[in-house]
């Protein structure tokens, strides 16, 4: 692929990584590479085996699995997986390094082990390398990586990424103090940073000697195992390490000795934390290491613990001492078992003094265990507890038995006041006994002794004593005495605790107190009302709670009659205002009469409702039985709306009213003699429902009219189906007898004619009825099949459409299941499909596929067969057969006589064919001449249709392309002088009637319409001189210009004039293109010829731009691209504005700032401009020196006065003449030649305060001041010791501040101070307030005898900025050019 696409892999070098371009298997193949192709099929597998490419596509909906898996083979082919994308600094999936470690650590198949074994030996050789290599560069610090949650697992948690190849950081990574967050790989670890390597740091996952350990676990299931402690098969563990020193050289084993030796002494000496840290930093560069630096490991791992255990001890002692010391309440305690902790460790790790102390305060504290225990085993008083417990909390160390006896002190204090204040706090409440309980459960486990426990117990007796007495009552089986249970609850009352059982008691009296109240209340209230409904409610409710009381009531016996007669109220009431049955009514009158309450007003007007509904009774009963009219019945049911009562018989009168309203009805739609005979949506009246209405009526309770018209209306229906049946027998005889007696056309369409007449009328008489009748749908299919037959019968004198046709075999489709199998129909079926295929025979080239000769003429037969004749269909294809043979004997002349073969015949050919032609040999030679030629046109069409995107002809647009290529050959032409200019260079159109403008650059006429210009005033420039003399130009007109835009290719034409070279003659087009090619190829020399003129001078860059521009406008006018020349001419453009560029910077004519200079160097670069091009070494010198001087310059910038003024100025003069921009670090360079105060220093950040009188700046210290003055300030200067103020001359001096001699450097105020927002005293004031200032300032004027007199002796003028120094000849040495002039 690299080879057939190098273009792509030019621009996208990891194109193999994208899987984005697919090749031809073909081409592969032509390679030696092996291809394959598979039908995978649901249940299949297909493996793809490592460096090979697979691509496929789907046949329709597919739902598919991918996995990957590897094998222990496939770890050489990660492992170069892996380095590819290092290479291509692609990000990996995962660590190949993580994969090799894990799979390692965990139990593996021992068919793996040779091949995890190659590869742990590979990276176990890369990585000591690679370490050894970052020590002897002076990488020596180092530390661990940070472990892992899951180390067990391949990519659970990602690691850092190399930032140059962008790969996991498994094993190693180097880091730099100056960026923490970043890291690289051990082979990159020199692109990190810019600092010196001891700031680097190198972090490992495993030392030298754990991979070893791999290494040999692997080996295991090997025949050749051997168990050792350094593996043998790891190679190279022991190669002699040497690093350069000041001395010479030193062995890594050495340094480890020495340090071993150091570190061992360690031990012995008292401890110091800064000694054991040091030696740690140092033994860092031998952690990383293998097994030959076990040793340095163990002794590190004990230092380790000692200091651990020696920071520890110090820190004990520091935390006890502090307490002791301080009042404070507030600092915490050692604990005990921390220091028991460190005491138990022996032997000790290392030597500590304070070790004997800590044994002292550890001795101390169990003595304290000891007595705080025995004091709370013998339950001593409070007395004791408090003193025990005041001096454990003085001792400075924590022990547990301190909280739990501060604990049991606070549990006594708390139950003692909660027992003073059960006993001897006043409350009108009574206590509640679970605080007692409590109280009594707290009491027993304290573990101390207090005099409130004998006042507890002996209140619990009397309390329980109580207690007990109650759930003796509430015991007993029957029900108590109110009396009784009233004594007992005054005599309980003396005691203050909430006992349950005894509120039990007291709530049992509230109740029979309250339900006696509540019932003497409805008795006095009970002969004034009359809503009985609630009484009946408040009585029962009464009724319920006497019985539900613990506590006998006498008055339960006036409940229970009360109620009854209540209820019997009730229901009367009811009666009266609700209809309710006779038997309701009657049962409770005879309830009142045993209640003796009959003689009340309700119940005498329900005995007068009583007799009503009986005298209703006898009228209903006597008309149900006998019969009436409609309008007596009506008469009694409304009489019974008078009656409060609910009737037995009102249901069966209503019952009868019903039916007969019900029958007159259903009887109404039979009974009307006029209907509206168009009206559709009136429903069909059933036949079964008139034959049931008529048995009804028989039956009818109240008399009525009408049964009689029902009866003959019926009789009427019986007679149309009589004759229907006779009309559908000879239907059915005519479809049966048609075939056997078929005589003439006419005879059968007359007698299918007069049955249509006979059904049609018999059908219009049924729908007349309103009846749905049974035989009307049988007589209406009968109908629509004599009607088909007819339509059928006519296509024997006419000719039909293919559609009416269609429509009659439709209508077949859809006749009755009685019709469809009769002969008649059958044979009128065959007939209309014998038509059909001889219209499809007859159909024109719009068909898709033609029909054969031989069986156009088998229909012919058919059809003049049939028994139904169809004359006109046999004549139409009699002569269709005639045209066809025809056409195929002019066709078997054409390709006969080779001599008059043309395209103007083959055309005439293929369109005679298409119109009169079977399907037939000749009509495919024709198709397949015309198709080539015309597939060929269509390609050429496609390829010249985005030019304009609307065409018109395709000749028309071949000529466009051939004009303008003679135009751009006349460009190219023009470079010897032989060029015929034309009005507009970009369009055929000569006319001066557009507007139109000239180039001033080159001199070429152009419409306005065709290139927008670029103007100044009234001077044009056309696009192409733009892109020349600009560099705007270059970067963007190359991009436009040079481009394909939508003009066809050229390959594409030389393509097609190819493919055509065996086309008949004759064909205007193909004439066309290959005129088209050949001026083509003519233009791509001379644009050859061009750009390797450009490509071969360097110094005459007039003639090369003018060459350019030509093959521009020739590239731009042309009407077709050439892509290969189109490159090669960008790639010319590219070089020259490169050029162009450089000799611009390197002659003055625009500073750049170094950014540019790189980007330029760059740019180069990548174009393939070698070194030892003079312009790109002219360059590179240029950017060398100008990064000398920047670094330089930010040193001078940052040395706070260090170096001298001269050197300062020397290198501001130096800055002006390289033809680089420095304005940051000229700006850095001034601020730096400005000197302030006394010691004539720059600004260095320090605190300045400047003078109100001359605005010059001190330093405070250089002033010995201590804060600012309250008042105005006053410099030495200005304000000498004798109190008198100096005026100075302020306008010169603002002059000299505003701007020096010759363009000298200005005095900016102080950075970090603020001009005084009060404005300046005048020199008056400051003389009448001297007598003030010298007070308040007499302290200060005091000490700055010394200052004021080194003032004196070094003042110099106001001046500040000094003056240039003369130009410095030095630094044109070093200069690759001499053209530029020195500024002054």
């Amino acid at each position: 692929m690299r080879s057939t696409l190098p273009d792509l892999f030019d621009a996208q070098p990891d194109l193999l990584f994208q899987l984005v371009t697919m090749l031809n298997p073909a081409i592969l193949q032509e390679s030696s590479i092996p291809v394959y192709s598979v039908m995978q099929e649901p249940g299949n597998f297909v493996i793809t085996f490592p460096k090979s490419f697979h691509g496929g596509f789907n046949f329709g909906l597919n739902c598919a699995e991918a996995v990957n898996f590897a094998p222990a083979d496939w770890l050489p082919h990660g492992r170069f997986g892996a380095e590819l994308y290092r290479l291509y600094r692609k990000p990996a999936v995962f660590s190949h390094e993580e994969l090799l470690c894990v799979v390692a650590k965990n139990v593996i198949d021992s068919k793996a082990l040779p091949y995890l074994k190659e590869e742990l030996c590979r990276i176990f050789i890369s990585e000591k390398n690679s370490r050894e290599e970052v020590w002897k560069n002076g990488i020596v610090k180092s530390s661990l990586m940070t472990i892992k949650k899951h180390p067990l697992y391949v990519g659970t948690e990602e690691d850092h990424a190399c930032i140059i190849c962008r790969q996991y950081l498994y094993l190693s990574a180097i880091s730099c103090s100056c960026r923490t967050t970043t890291f690289v790989c051990l082979k990159h670890w020199k692109h990190l940073c810019e600092c010196d390597s001891s700031q680097h740091k190198l972090l490992y996952r495993h030392s030298l000697a754990e991979l070893d350990d791999l290494i040999s676990m692997a080996c295991v299931g090997t025949p050749h195992h051997v168990h050792s402690q350094q593996s043998t098969l790891s190679p190279q563990v022991s190669i002699t390490k040497l690093k350069k020193v000041k001395g010479g050289q030193v062995g890594f084993a050495e340094l480890a000795e020495d340090w071993h030796l150091k570190a061992s002494s360690l031990f012995e000496i008292p401890f110091s934390n800064d000694a054991f840290t040091a030696i740690m930093s140092e033994a860092e560069q031998f952690l990383w290491a293998g097994h030959d630096m076990d040793k340095v490991r163990n002794v590190a791992t004990k230092l380790i613990d000692a200091q651990k255990w020696a920071v520890s001890v110090k820190d004990c002692l520091l935390r006890a001492d502090t307490f002791s010391c301080s009042e404070n309440d507030d600092i915490e305690k050692i604990s005990l078992n921390q220091i028991e902790e460190l005491l138990s460790i022996h032997p000790v790790p290392c030597y500590e003094p304070g070790l004997l102390k800590l044994k002292a305060y550890a001795d101390d504290g169990k003595k304290l265990i000891a007595e705080i225990r025995t004091a709370l085993s013998s339950r001593s008083d409070i007395g004791k507890m408090e003193i025990i417990l005041s001096k454990a909390m003085e001792f400075p160390v924590d022990i547990e038995e301190t909280k739990i006896l501060a604990t049991e002190m606070s549990s006594a204090k708390i139950w003692m006041s909660n027992v003073r204040e059960f006993f001897f706090k006043e409350t009108s409440t009574a206590i509640d006994i679970g605080f007692l309980n409590r109280l009594k459960l707290e009491m027993l486990e304290l573990r101390i002794q207090l005099q409130e426990m004998d006042l507890l117990v002996n209140f619990s007796r009397e309390v329980d004593l109580l207690r007990s007495r109650c759930n003796e009552i509430l015991k007993r089986p029957l029900k108590l005495k109110f009396t009784e249970l009233d004594n007992f609850l005054k005599d309980a009352d003396r005691v203050r605790v909430s006992i349950p059982e005894l509120e039990l008691l007291r709530q049992f009296h509230l109740d029979a107190y309250s339900w006696s109240h509540d019932f003497h209340d409805i008795m006095n209230n009970l002969p004034d009302r009359e809503d009985y409904e609630n009484i009946v409610v408040e009585l029962s409710g009464i009724l319920e709670s006497g019985n539900l009381l613990r506590i006998e009531v006498d008055d339960l016996q006036l409940v229970e009659a009360e109620l009854r007669r209540s209820r019997c109220r009730e229901k009367a009431t009811k009666a009266l205002q609700h209809q309710m049955p006779l038997e309701f009514v009657e049962e409770v009158l005879m309830e009142a009469s045993l209640l003796e309450i009959k003689n009340e007003i309700s119940f005498f007007k329900l005995a007068k409702v009583e007799s009503e509904a009986i005298f209703w009774e006898k009228r209903a009963s006597y008309v149900l039985t006998n019969g009436g009219s409609m309008s007596e019945f009506e008469d009694i049911l409304r009489a019974s709306e008078h009656v409060l009562a609910i009737l037995p018989s009102l249901s069966d009168l209503k019952d009868a009213i019903s039916v007969a309203q019900t029958w007159i009805c259903r009887s109404q739609p039979y009974l009307i003699d006029s209907r509206h005979t168009d009206d559709v949506s009136v429903p069909l009246l059933g036949i079964e429902d008139l034959k049931e209405l008529v048995k009804l009526s028989r039956n009818l309770k109240v008399n009525l009219d009408g049964p009689e018209r029902l009866e003959k209306n019926l009789n009427d229906i019986y007679e149309w189906e009589h004759n229907t049946c006779l009309l559908e027998e000879d239907t059915m005889t005519l479809f049966k007898e048609a075939c056997s007696n078929f005589t003439t056309v006419n005879h059968l369409i007359l007698r299918i004619v007069e049955l249509l007449t006979r059904a049609n009328s018999a059908i219009k008489i049924g729908i007349s009825m309103y009846v749905a009748l049974g035989e009307l749908p049988k007589l209406q299919h009968a109908t629509l099949t004599l009607q088909w037959s007819l339509d059928a019968l006519s296509f024997c004198t006419r000719t039909p459409l293919a559609k009416d046709i269609d429509n009659l075999l439709e209508d077949a489709h859809r006749l009755p299941i009685m019709f469809s199998g009769c002969s008649l129909v059958q044979m009128l079926v065959n007939g209309a499909n014998l038509l059909r295929k001889g219209l499809l025979a007859l159909s024109g080239p719009q068909n898709s596929k033609k029909c054969l000769l031989k069986e156009v003429e088998e229909v012919l037969g058919e059809i003049q067969k049939s028994v139904v004749p169809y004359p006109s269909m046999v004549a139409r294809l009699q002569n269709a057969i005639e045209k066809h043979n025809s056409w195929t004997q002019n066709v078997h002349n054409f390709f006969s006589q080779p001599s008059k073969k043309c395209w103007a015949s083959l055309v005439e050919l293929e369109e005679q064919g298409q119109s009169d032609a079977f399907d037939c040999p000749e009509l495919a030679m024709v198709a397949l001449e015309f198709g080539k030629v015309k597939k060929w046109m269509l390609q050429c069409y496609a390829y010249v249709e985005p030019l304009i995107g609307n065409l018109g002809t395709l000749s028309m647009e071949l000529i466009k392309i051939k004009e303008s290529l003679h135009k751009a050959l006349s460009i190219y032409r023009s470079l010897n002088g032989s060029w015929t200019k034309t009005f507009c260079l970009c369009c055929s159109n000569d006319s001066e009637s557009d507007c139109s403008y000239t180039c001033i650059s080159c001199g070429n006429r152009y419409h306005f319409s065709c290139m927008s210009p670029s103007c100044t005033s009234d001077n044009y420039s056309c696009s192409f001189c733009i892109c020349m003399e600009t560099e705007a130009g270059f970067q963007n007109g190359e991009q436009t210009l040079v481009c394909q835009g939508n003009r066809p290719e050229f390959k594409s034409f030389a393509k097609l004039v190819s493919s055509a070279e065996t086309f008949y003659p004759g064909i205007q087009e193909v004439t066309l293109l290959q005129e088209i090619v050949e001026l083509a190829q003519e233009c791509r020399f001379h644009l050859y010829v061009v750009v390797d003129h450009a490509n071969s001078h360097y110094k005459d860059f007039n003639a090369v731009s003018k060459n350019l521009v030509c093959a521009l406008k020739a590239t731009a006018v042309a009407g077709l691209y050439d892509y290969e020349g189109g490159c090669n001419l960008q790639s010319a453009l590219s070089r020259h504005s490169w050029k162009v560029r450089v000799k611009m910077l390197m002659t003055g004519v625009k500073k750049a700032t170094i950014q540019v200079i790189q980007h330029i160097e760059k740019e180069g670069l990548e174009m393939g401009i070698p070194y030892e091009n003079q312009l790109m070494l002219a360059l590179i010198q240029l950017k060398q020196t100008s990064l000398q001087w920047l670094d330089m310059a930010k040193k001078v910038a940052s040395d706070s006065g260090e170096f001298a003024l001269s050197r300062v100025f020397e290198l501001m003069n130096e800055g002006e003449i390289l033809p680089v921009k420095f304005d940051d670090e000229m700006e850095l360079l001034r601020k730096r030649s400005i000197l302030y105060c006394i010691c004539r220093k720059p600004d260095d950040r320090r605190p300045m305060i400047a003078c109100d009188q001359c605005d010059e700046w001190y330093h405070f210290d250089c002033l010995n001041l201590r804060e600012e003055p309250r008042k105005a300030f006053f410099c030495p200067a200005c304000k000498p010791f004798n109190g008198e103020l100096i005026s100075l001359p302020r306008p010169a001096y603002h002059d000299e501040r505003s701007c020096g001699s010759e363009g000298e450097p200005q005095t900016p105020a102080c950075h970090e101070s603020k001009r005084r927002q009060q404005q300046p005293k005048t020199i008056d004031s400051c003389l009448e307030g001297n007598a003030v200032d010298a007070a308040e300032e007499g302290d200060f004027l005091k000490c700055c005898d010394e200052i004021d007199y080194f003032w004196r002796v070094r003042r110099r003028p106001l001046q500040r900025a000094s003056k240039k120094h003369s130009n410095f000849g030095n630094l044109s040495q070093l200069l690759p050019f001499s053209t530029c002039s020195q500024t002054s």
